[in-house]
């Protein structure tokens, strides 16, 4: 990653009737960085990536985008960004070679058949090529669609939950071809709700109901939240974690497989609570906090801001 700043801006706000979805959003992204975008729906994501690429105005805010400032030069912002959104957005009774030619001609590329080869060849999907999209997996489609946000060769990728649905060994590859195309200088700023995926990221950014909660690496993100987490093997699981999340100081009490992860913020609190429960036929060991920990942590100490 080089030091160049590819998105850089500041108090970044969007409000739609009367409620605020983006408040005040800072946030500096380096060249040929994987910066993860993270929060709970409704926490503002979205919002947010459609104003960096020029798809939405916002409200108040400042700064650049690939050098381009935000709210006046959105229509070059558009021309050097890809953008892939949340749903499959191509025609499915057009092969795949169809419809990565109409985005060719929608950038106007001057060598359409050259730019959609490359692009095809670049995703492996030569022998698809002819394949109707309706027809393909959601794996498939996931690389058809990121063909076509690299067709007209962008500098910064916006991915918005691009491997929603998408099976565990075809995320992988995706993100194998991310690390890629990182390392030939690419940026890209992606939302996802796949801690996985988030451990795979170089930075990032934690957003809660519109705020911006926290921006870092993973162990950044984890020692700031400074929760301590118990890891708890024995019979009965799920019985002991209902009646430790109602003893204060618990914040969760999670099961993963056959343990059960308590964590809470206030160690001092939460050693009262569970001293009573640390005795056969459980055992107890603390763990390191992991990044699922920490983002319900975040997701509970923050409010939604609909007002309903």
């Amino acid at each position: 990653m080089s030091g160049n700043q590819v998105i850089d801006v500041k108090g970044m706000t969007k409000r739609f009737d009367g409620r605020t979805v983006v408040n005040g959003i800072s946030l500096q992204v380096r060249e040929g960085e994987i910066h993860g975008f993270l929060g709970p729906n409704g926490s503002g994501k979205t919002t947010f990536i459609r104003m960096l690429c020029g798809l939405l105005r916002p409200d108040a805010g400042s700064g650049t985008c690939m050098g381009f400032d935000v709210i006046g030069e959105s229509a070059m912002i558009k021309r050097h960004v890809g953008y892939m959104t949340q749903r499959f957005s191509f025609y499915e009774d057009l092969s795949i070679q169809e419809n990565l030619d109409f985005v060719a001609r929608i950038y106007q590329l001057p060598d359409r058949r050259r730019a959609v080869a490359e692009s095809i060849g670049r995703l492996g999907l030569t022998a698809r090529r002819h394949q109707l999209a309706g027809e393909l997996s959601g794996g498939w489609k996931q690389r058809m669609a990121l063909a076509a946000c690299l067709i007209h060769q962008p500098r910064l990728l916006l991915l918005d939950e691009p491997t929603a649905g998408v099976d565990p060994k075809a995320r992988r590859e995706f993100w194998d071809e991310i690390h890629d195309l990182a390392e030939q200088g690419l940026t890209f700023l992606i939302s996802t709700h796949y801690m996985d995926e988030a451990e795979r990221c170089h930075r990032l950014s934690y957003l809660s109901y519109g705020d911006l909660l926290i921006t870092g690496n993973a162990s950044e993100v984890i020692q700031h939240a400074r929760l301590t987490t118990w890891a708890v093997r024995g019979p009965a699981l799920n019985t002991l974690a209902r009646t430790l999340r109602a003893l204060p100081g618990i914040e969760q009490a999670v099961a993963f497989g056959e343990v059960l992860h308590v964590s809470g913020a206030d160690a001092v609190l939460m050693g009262r609570s569970i001293a009573p429960f640390r005795q056969p036929p459980h055992t107890w060991s603390q763990v390191p906090s992991g990044l699922e920990d920490v983002f319900i942590h975040l997701m509970q100490s923050s409010s939604d801001n609909y007002d309903s």
